[in-house]
């Protein structure tokens, strides 16, 4: 089962990320000790040239981690029926104890890569690339991380078993189970609704705020992950309610298969784009001071506030007419 395509994909792309950042982690100790932009040293000219190569590859190994999210869900949702009682990628996961665990930490994974872009975006904007050491501390960071997601998915993966009975989405998503996904199941329609709409209208808010005055960056990155926790809350408790067009089946995962025309997809990328965008402007704040810096920053965080905000508003949008155009009653 390791050898579906997919798998393979998706263990590669860890196995290369983790090999990339090992490989950069004694240059990144060596730039936290020696770097001094000031410096015309030799040594110092080496580690400028070679700073240009490792950041490249920094680059590619966390746009990787973007993109391996999607495809961990994707294939997740098309494996799910070679298990038999997995409706979804519910089922798939729930064969072992690793499945969810690795999606949660490759989804970490994915709002820390965005937040290191971002930093790196504006340090190689600066002259002097202030944000080097900080950068590469960041990346000595991620390395557990990226390696951690990789084991997650090495234990995931090895110990699937095509004989094993699994769960379906109902005993994880249904009002009757225990656990946090059982309580956002529970929640009633209305409240549910009323936490929705006003968490994506103070995170569009906050980040359109800060697009136009370039004030409140923090804010748009911890309204933006409010937002993101009231969304998933939101699609759990009624939005794949008007979806499905049934009263009690919550499950976030199935909007993802084909018979409901991927339509899920249309709600998640606007979503995880608007959050890691918000993520990412946040990110940069803290280095705003920085003299090299303080043109660079303002502008940057402003457009990525920007996508914030057009992205809570897509996704809101999108979740607003699928409840108006389904034929589900659920308030009166």
């Amino acid at each position: 089962m390791i050898f579906q395509p997919a798998i393979i994909a998706l263990l590669l792309a860890s196995a290369v990320s983790v090999a990339m950042l090992a490989a950069a982690a004694p240059f990144a100790f060596q730039i936290i000790r020696q770097w001094d932009i000031s410096s015309g040293s030799e040594r110092q000219l080496q580690l400028e040239r070679r700073t240009y190569l490792f950041s490249t590859l920094a680059v590619f190994v966390m746009a990787t981690q973007l993109l391996a999210l999607l495809l961990f869900v994707f294939n997740a949702d098309k494996m799910s029926e070679m298990f038999v009682g997995a409706m979804c990628a519910v089922g798939t996961l729930n064969v072992n104890p690793w499945g969810f665990p690795a999606l949660i930490a490759q989804m970490a994974v994915f709002f820390l890569a965005a937040g290191w872009l971002a930093v790196n975006h504006v340090d190689t904007r600066a002259p002097d690339y202030p944000l080097v050491r900080i950068k590469y501390a960041a990346m000595l960071v991620l390395l557990p991380a990226v390696a951690a997601v990789l084991w997650l998915q090495l234990q995931y993966f090895l110990n699937l078993r095509a004989d094993v009975i699994t769960s379906c989405c109902g005993s994880l998503f249904s009002e009757d189970t225990k656990g946090l996904t059982g309580d956002m199941a529970a929640l009633s329609p209305v409240p549910a609704m009323i936490g929705f709409y006003t968490s994506l209208a103070i995170a569009f808010a906050t980040a359109a705020f800060h697009a136009q005055t370039k004030r409140g960056g923090y804010w748009v990155a911890a309204t933006s992950i409010a937002a993101f926790v009231a969304a998933i809350a939101g699609i759990i408790a009624f939005v794949s309610l008007y979806l499905y067009e049934h009263p009690h089946h919550h499950c976030p995962f199935c909007i993802l298969k084909p018979e409901y025309d991927w339509q899920g997809y249309w709600l998640y990328v606007p979503l995880f784009a608007a959050t890691a965008c918000g993520i990412g402007a946040g990110a940069v704040q803290p280095f705003r001071n920085v003299e090299s810096l303080k043109n660079v920053i303002p502008p940057v965080s402003a457009r990525l506030a920007a996508i914030a905000a057009a992205g809570f508003l897509i996704f809101a949008l999108i979740a607003t007419v699928f409840v108006v155009r389904s034929n589900l009653i659920l308030v009166e």
